[in-house]
């Protein structure tokens, strides 16, 4: 049996830039938590981050989050229900996905987390989209 990799990340389309990490765990409320904790210990001016409304998003641990991250400049913005499409770092995962991927990264579950490694570290210079 195969491990799930799982990609969670935050995705300016303005300057092209990508944070975002790998994980082979079960994503719940707990990880998405962290990872929250890690990117806005990154951010250095008042930035919004877009999230749909997935449980993981909705949760009363989420949520009680929201006020921590706002005090250290991130401001959570929830999309309306069933949209996607306006959430641009969808098309990046549909890029890495349909696009992007090397053949060589069905070879193994070590192979897929290079490539998508690969695809997150060189996002803006290697790998890019055009939203105009």
């Amino acid at each position: 049996m195969s491990k799930r990799l799982n990609v969670l990340g935050f995705f300016n389309k303005n300057r092209s830039t990508l944070f975002a990490s790998t994980t082979y765990d079960k994503v719940d409320t707990e990880v998405v938590i962290a990872h929250f904790n890690l990117f806005v210990d990154e951010i250095n001016k008042p930035t919004v981050a877009v999230v749909d409304n997935a449980s993981i998003h909705t949760s009363k641990k989420f949520r009680d989050m929201i006020p921590k991250w706002k005090e250290k400049g991130l401001t959570v913005f929830y999309l309306p229900p069933y949209s996607p499409q306006l959430n641009p770092i969808e098309m990046v995962w549909k890029f890495m996905k349909y696009y992007w991927i090397d053949v060589d990264a069905y070879m193994s579950t070590q192979n897929m987390k290079n490539y998508v490694e690969k695809v997150i570290m060189g996002y803006g210079t290697d790998y890019a989209i055009n939203f105009t």
